[in-house]
């Protein structure tokens, strides 16, 4: 999403005229507002790009604005010079985090004991705590030695409703974290890719990759956290990662109906989570690229190993 804004002034002591025009293509209406200005011009900031889902966000400087009364009370002056300036009409992602038609969801109960610290403040459930940065390493399928090939492993075609092989936009590595003091530790190194930013068109239904486990009255998945925009399921029923595969998913909009069930049930002591199916869409690609890491008895896997996450690929 762009933000546009800007600022015109007079000289010192005069009021000069703005004419603002906002085109608000949801209201279907133009809203014109003459605005006097007159306070010294700020130079605005420039702000560093953050890879999507950071929790290094960029945070947008706010628009500068006057109350509608302001605006109505103030007199009109004289000026030479009159600005337009027209803010054109985007897609919100209000219009992508819709429920997705044909989809509802169960849950099952959690095996073991639920975790003990809160899930928004885990660091192997919600990870937008740890983070990531964009590394420069090769981004495709890559073949990676590994002792055992396992033929049940998650794969991620799945995520796709076409199960297509995507192009990997960006790669990232995720921070190590010191549970001993709760902080987010260096980058992970190896493998050195942690994290595949995957290409995807914005508003496509994002879906649960298939492994050759069930959890449980035909079950895939149980997931572990949730949010407006990641999710981290498991493919068994424990609360943790300690055991199994586990996945995390960046840049989405989580269906709403099912943030609420999760919502509901972390609220009542997490005896009981959602349960998600094979093949079953749980969100919507926010923009024009999702995150995704691969966990495998909580360590951190390399998500573009073809023979592991993309067999046959």
């Amino acid at each position: 999403m762009s933000h546009a804004s800007g600022s015109f002034l007079g000289s010192a002591g005069t009021w000069r005229r703005t004419a603002i025009v906002l085109a608000l293509l949801a209201a279907g209406a133009v809203v014109a507002a003459w605005v006097p200005l007159a306070r010294p011009a700020r130079a605005a900031a420039a702000t560093p790009a953050a890879p999507v889902g950071s929790p290094d966000t960029i945070r947008a400087h706010p628009r500068e604005s006057v109350s509608q009364e302001e605006a109505a009370s103030a007199p009109i002056r004289p000026s030479g010079v009159v600005t337009v300036s027209v803010y054109l009409p985007v897609i919100g992602h209000s219009a992508l985090c819709q429920p997705i038609p044909g989809e509802s969801y169960g849950d099952l109960s959690v095996s073991g004991d639920p975790t003990t610290r809160p899930a928004e403040e885990h660091a192997d459930l919600n990870l937008a705590l740890r983070g990531y940065a964009l590394t420069d390493a090769y981004k495709g399928l890559v073949n990676r030695e590994s002792p055992v090939d396992d033929p049940l492993a998650p794969q991620l075609p799945g995520l796709f409703a076409d199960a297509r092989t995507p192009a990997f936009a960006a790669v990232y590595q995720a921070h190590h974290w010191y549970w001993g003091s709760n902080s987010r530790g260096p980058l992970i190194t190896d493998p050195e890719v942690t994290l595949a930013g995957l290409a995807v068109t914005p508003g496509e239904t994002i879906h649960v990759p298939a492994s050759g486990y069930d959890i449980g009255d035909g079950y895939e998945v149980l997931v572990l956290y949730a949010s407006r925009e990641r999710i981290t399921f498991k493919y068994t029923r424990e609360d943790d990662v300690v055991r199994g595969y586990a996945l995390h998913v960046e840049g989405i909009c989580v269906e709403p109906r099912l943030l609420a069930l999760y919502e509901s049930w972390n609220e009542a002591g997490r005896g009981r989570l959602p349960a998600l199916r094979a093949g079953q869409a749980f969100g919507r690609a926010r923009g024009d690229e999702i995150g995704v890491a691969v966990r495998d008895t909580g360590a951190f896997m390399d998500p573009r190993s073809g023979k592991d996450w993309w067999q046959g690929r």
